[in-house]
């Protein structure tokens, strides 16, 4: 099926990045092959209603804003660059990375966000060999589903509580971080504990990530907060345009 050009306007921020990167890096993410195939097709199954109201919600935001699908498209590129930024995990033999889905989550809301981090998904595991295409699934729902709806609760409890929009979007990045973890500490413990606890092996699995993920999350709540003021403050129209986190 040919795919429609509005649907190429997201996608071509976020692939021409792939030509500006290095072409080795540290593996991220759920790999491919690490979940037996019921569980990676159960997160396959989750993950996949949120993407498809996601795209109903960019075809009916796109029909009112004009040029929304581009704008859509660079929040998508930032998530691509943010989350190929791998952090070696010495305690769990893997990577940490920052993953941009509070953020992204503030701008255009978390269902976009999960369209777009599944397309930068399927682009680190063509192209830089992160994650994998059987575990896109369970990497979507980690980092898309819990990361976007985590980091957009935060934001806007926060500001209901009467927080300034700093704070809340400094929340938003750091609880989305965390969030995007703590499930895909969850997604292996529940795949691979075989006869063992399952409380067990998620908190082990947990702890391995917390010297970097600790830190790494308070990192993406500073960023976060520093990208949405530097956007409310120079280019306001766009989070008019945008119409989730504005000024509210």
């Amino acid at each position: 099926m040919a795919m429609s050009s509005g649907k190429t306007e997201v996608l071509w921020p976020i692939g021409g990045i792939v030509l500006l990167l290095p072409s080795t890096a540290l593996a991220m993410h759920i790999a491919e092959g690490i979940l037996p195939a019921p569980w990676a097709a159960l997160w396959f199954a989750l993950a996949a209603p949120f993407v498809f109201w996601g795209l109903r919600d960019l075809r009916l935001r796109s029909e009112q804003v004009p040029h929304f699908k581009p704008l859509v498209g660079l929040v998508g590129a930032a998530v691509f660059i943010l989350s190929c930024m791998p952090i070696p995990v010495p305690s769990a033999g893997t990577c940490s990375h920052p993953c941009g889905t509070g953020l992204a989550a503030i701008l255009i809301g978390p269902w976009l966000t999960v369209v777009v981090t599944s397309i930068a998904l399927v682009l680190q595991a063509l192209f830089l060999a992160h994650g994998g295409l059987s575990t896109l699934g369970a990497d979507t729902f980690s980092m898309g589903v819990a990361g976007a709806f985590v980091g957009y609760g935060a934001f806007r409890l926060a500001r209901r509580l009467g927080a300034g929009w700093m704070l809340a979007a400094f929340l938003a990045g750091l609880l989305s971080d965390w969030a995007t973890y703590t499930v895909t500490s969850f997604e292996l413990a529940s795949a691979l504990r075989g006869d063992g606890s399952l409380s067990t092996l998620f908190v082990a699995i947990l702890a391995a990530f917390v010297p970097t993920q600790l830190p790494l999350g308070i990192f993406e709540g500073f960023l976060t907060a520093g990208a949405y003021r530097f956007i409310y403050v120079r280019r306001p129209e766009l989070l008019q345009k945008l119409a989730v986190g504005g000024s509210s």
